[in-house]
């Protein structure tokens, strides 16, 4: 008993290796797109085909941190907002925007979730994904409701809103080398290389005060 407590410690400690290894090369290379299960093995210290003990693919692997993500995104809203009360709705939005841009490797993972990460993993893990993501979105409209002067349905749209643009905008704001030359040559391309945290805040606050000033349910 003992013998096989220790050794799911080590396969856990393994697994978080491998996670580790994936998100400091997914910031090193410029995003999970150029992470590979190879080089992923290889930062942690293991044989390449030790990781299908832990991850069955890619995918898996990085639907995890995706998830994890999620947690992370929850955590941070709460604690900056605990004890607030009767935020305005930019400031409800800006509460969105700048919690998301402090973690980069979740607004990276927001693209690839829906293309090519939930809808390549077995339907236990994809339900997994989404049982542990709804937590804590659910977790996030009831804070963000709480705290703010927005209803739970203009939130839900307000977090839509932000899910959408952060997956789109963070990676307009984090071009791949060839793009960042041809920006270069181009500088009247160059605005698609925007300031990632600045725009999705104001866009955001623009959303909210619509919504806001909308009122009643969305359709």
């Amino acid at each position: 008993m003992h013998r096989r407590a220790r050794s799911q410690e080590a396969k856990l400690r393994r697994a978080e290796d491998l996670l580790e290894a994936a998100g400091t090369l997914a910031a090193r290379l410029g995003g999970v797109r150029h992470v590979t299960l190879a080089a992923v093995t290889e930062a942690a210290g293991l044989h390449p085909s030790a990781v299908r003990r832990y991850f069955a693919s890619k995918e898996e692997l990085l639907l995890e941190l995706a998830e994890r993500g999620w947690g992370q995104w929850c955590d941070t809203l709460t604690a900056r907002l605990a004890g607030a009360r009767g935020l305005t709705p930019p400031e409800t939005a800006a509460a969105v925007g700048t919690t998301l841009a402090s973690l980069p490797l979740f607004c990276d993972l927001l693209t690839h979730v829906p293309l090519s990460l939930e809808g390549e993993v077995d339907i236990e893990r994809a339900r997994r994904y989404k049982t542990r993501s709804f937590a804590a979105y659910d977790t996030i409209v009831d804070t963000l409701t709480a705290t703010g002067a927005m209803t739970a349905e203009q939130v839900h749209d307000l977090i839509a809103a932000a899910l959408g643009m952060t997956a789109n905008l963070w990676q307009l704001s984090h071009p791949t080398p060839t793009l960042a030359r041809l920006y270069a040559q181009e500088p009247r391309w160059a605005h698609a290389a925007l300031d990632f945290e600045d725009r999705l805040v104001r866009l955001l606050q623009a959303t909210a005060v619509g919504l806001a000033s909308a009122g009643g349910p969305s359709l």
